[in-house]
């Protein structure tokens, strides 16, 4: 693998530089967020500027890591590791995370306490609970498709053949609505398959 070319990618969606595994924690939720997404690699041994520093001990950092995946991500994860040994004898270590049919895969943050995360550019990020119920593609409730959409929530659909994406207050201005009634009625539209969520932006958007 050449990792001059990976590490020149830059941090993103499907790769993050650690310069090394402090606690099973925090590298949890990378691990996790990866998951949920589009799965990715972790380089431990590379700082935030793209450095190569090295691990001290690579099989102490895989342990760490088999730990955070096994007990600190439910439901648990398999990762995969390769060591990179480079031209002044510094070892990187790649962790590889496959994105999961399994989602969503939560990190345990205290004890107790366990949240999802997705890969937003760079960052492991929180998910609201609607995205978490969109990650476990909850199916439709029977029959609902069935049901005739009214007025309003047609309205919607229309909109949407003719302009790429809508958001909540976009919604709330074309049926002259309340914003809290607009936002149930995109959640429900989502939630039975009518239209698609994304909160990868500052403000989420829905799309058919």
């Amino acid at each position: 693998m050449d990792l001059r070319a990976l590490i020149s990618r830059g941090e993103g969606e499907e790769l993050e530089f650690k310069k090394k595994t402090t606690h099973p924690t925090r590298i949890s939720r990378t691990l996790a967020s990866l998951a949920n997404t589009r799965g990715g690699q972790v380089l431990v041994g590379v700082d935030d500027d793209g450095r190569v520093v090295g691990v001290r001990d690579a099989e102490e950092e895989m342990f760490v890591l088999r730990e955070a995946a096994a007990h600190y991500v439910e439901p648990p994860l398999t990762l995969s590791f390769s060591e990179v040994e480079t031209e002044d004898d510094r070892i990187v270590l790649i962790v590889s995370v496959a994105e999961s049919p399994h989602k969503p895969h939560r990190a345990q943050i205290a004890p107790g306490e366990w949240r999802s995360y997705i890969r937003v550019r760079d960052e492991s990020v929180q998910t609201s609970s609607l995205a978490e119920k969109l990650l476990e593609r909850q199916p439709p409730e029977p029959g609902l498709e069935k049901i005739p959409l009214n007025r309003d929530e047609l309205r919607v659909l229309d909109y949407l053949r003719t302009t790429p994406r809508i958001t909540v207050a976009q919604y709330t201005k074309l049926v002259n609505m309340s914003r809290r009634r607009a936002y149930r009625t995109l959640i429900k539209l989502t939630l039975h398959g009518y239209l698609r969520y994304h909160d990868k932006e500052k403000e989420p958007y829905y799309t058919l």
